[in-house]
């Protein structure tokens, strides 16, 4: 992405202070959803006394662990650090920027919904390409990011609850 495409992806949200709203109210409302329905999942497998309770809460956890290690030594810095642009989503943080933590979170959630309640899953997919473009849109990732992040969600959730 260049800074030019940055701008006139983000420029119809920069002139309507609703769409702006719309864009940082999606980011954090789809975030809190995703986690609060992984939450609920757990609940919900620990009152069945289910031994998929094990598989949701590990598999998703050291993916997790794993994303986050992996980007604090590969460090890609963010588009408002390489481009000189300012982000609809206010972030401070320098790096860290690939895989996206939020895009992957959202697809491996969905992966692990998807296990309890098909259509579900389905529905978190698709919240997922929302967020991934709110966060592109919001100048705090590359599409790149949000790409790999989606793919690791997936592949992950794939081998980890249908093959393994």
């Amino acid at each position: 992405m260049t800074k030019e495409l940055y701008e006139k992806i983000s420029e119809p949200f920069k002139k309507t202070p609703r769409a702006l709203r719309v864009i940082e109210k999606g980011n954090k409302i789809l975030t809190a959803v995703t986690y609060i329905a992984y939450i609920g999942l757990l609940l919900w497998e620990v009152s069945r006394r289910d031994e998929n309770f094990w598989r949701v809460f590990l598999i998703p956890a050291i993916a997790f662990a794993a994303v986050t290690c992996f980007r604090k030594v590969y460090n890609a810095k963010r588009p408002y650090e390489v481009l000189d642009i300012h982000p609809l989503l206010k972030r401070r943080k320098k790096g860290q920027s690939f895989p996206s933590r939020h895009a992957f979170s959202i697809f491996m959630i969905a992966m692990a919904v998807g296990t309890v309640w098909s259509l579900a899953g389905i529905l978190f997919l698709a919240l997922g390409v929302l967020l991934a473009a709110v966060r592109v849109i919001g100048g705090v990732h590359f599409p790149r990011d949000v790409i790999a992040g989606a793919a690791v969600g997936i592949a992950t959730g794939i081998f980890g609850f249908y093959v393994f």
